[in-house]
């Protein structure tokens, strides 16, 4: 979750060594990283208890769903590409639609 400037800790036996930490620690500095907001965003929605119940690659359209204890579903999704993608969501009776900017992350809950 955290490394230093060189990417360490890491593990000699096919450990990342190249890997940024979601926190950067330089001496008494700490750099917040991209990873860092990341998870915070998705920690503000997929809260303790909720369960991941898929994930697929459509169009360079990471993504991953979970469903929590309150019995909603909450749905990830990043797009990678260099344009706006478009894309459907369909589960049991439900469907929707959205787009999302190149680059940009969306969290859909139903």
């Amino acid at each position: 979750m955290a490394s230093d400037p060189k990417y360490n800790p890491h593990t000699n036996d096919g450990g990342c060594d190249q890997c940024l930490g979601t926190i950067t620690i330089d001496g008494n500095n700490v750099t917040r990283n991209p990873a860092y907001y990341i998870l915070a965003h998705a920690a503000k929605f997929v809260r303790p208890g909720s369960v991941r119940i898929d994930s697929n690659l459509p169009e360079n359209l990471s993504n991953v769903a979970f469903k929590t204890p309150e019995g909603k579903l909450v749905l990830i999704v990043i797009n990678d590409n260099k344009t706006a993608q478009e894309f459907r969501v369909k589960y049991q009776n439900s469907e929707f639609s959205a787009t999302l900017p190149h680059g940009a992350v969306g969290t859909y809950i139903w």
